[in-house]
């Protein structure tokens, strides 16, 4: 008889590429840009991390990060999960109720609903916020982070995690510079987060 922890690992495999060869890789103050293409597609995709997770990882719960993404034209704070796995699906459940809480003190603290967007969970501002988290994001040097939601272990009475923030302005024009606006590409087709969640629920039966 196959046990679900036996052959949770070898689907996770599958679904899970070899990363490209970094061609950028810098650290600019508290953050590290890294860009990576993609010898198969040609694809050259960029990301700017926090050097400190939001959340270390745990088992079967892979670490959230603090990322700056591109939201129309405009580069915005999220707290992400890249490339998630069958074996971490339930930090795909914060994509069903989870909102990660942001803030830059002084200024006030600002929601982030959380999504899926092909196999990567990602908590960004709304719309109406981008403009206000754009500019804060550039200023501060420090924030404070929170989530709430099945799937993060958190609640609306956590304590933030505070991460300090410097080399911020640079960092947003190197990023800016290596992904100039409106060359935001989607992620690539094949098994999303949300098709693995329906995969898992399946195998488990419910």
């Amino acid at each position: 008889m196959i046990r679900p922890a036996s052959i949770l690992p070898l689907l996770a495999a599958l679904v899970v590429g070899t990363p490209a060869a970094a061609e950028v890789n810098e650290s600019i103050g508290t953050w590290r840009l890294t860009c990576a293409t993609d010898r198969m597609t040609d694809r050259t995709a960029c990301t700017l991390l926090h050097e400190q997770p939001v959340e270390r990882s745990e088992p079967g719960r892979p670490s959230l990060a603090l990322e700056v993404v591109d939201r129309g034209g405009k580069l915005v704070p999220a707290v992400t999960v890249r490339d998630l796995t069958l074996e971490s699906a339930a930090r795909g459940l914060l994509a069903l109720t989870g909102t990660a809480q942001l803030r830059f003190p002084p200024n006030p603290l600002f929601d982030m609903p959380c999504n899926l967007e092909g196999r990567s969970l990602v908590c960004a501002p709304r719309p109406e916020d981008a403009a206000r988290a754009e500019q804060e994001l550039a200023q501060a040097d420090r924030v404070l982070v929170r989530l709430v939601g099945f799937g993060s272990g958190g609640s609306s009475t956590a304590e933030p995690a505070e991460l300090r923030l410097s080399g911020t302005r640079e960092a947003l024009r190197r990023f800016r510079e290596e992904v100039p606006p409106g060359q935001v590409q989607p992620e690539p087709p094949g098994l999303n987060a949300q098709e693995m969640l329906q995969r898992l629920r399946q195998f488990l039966g419910f």
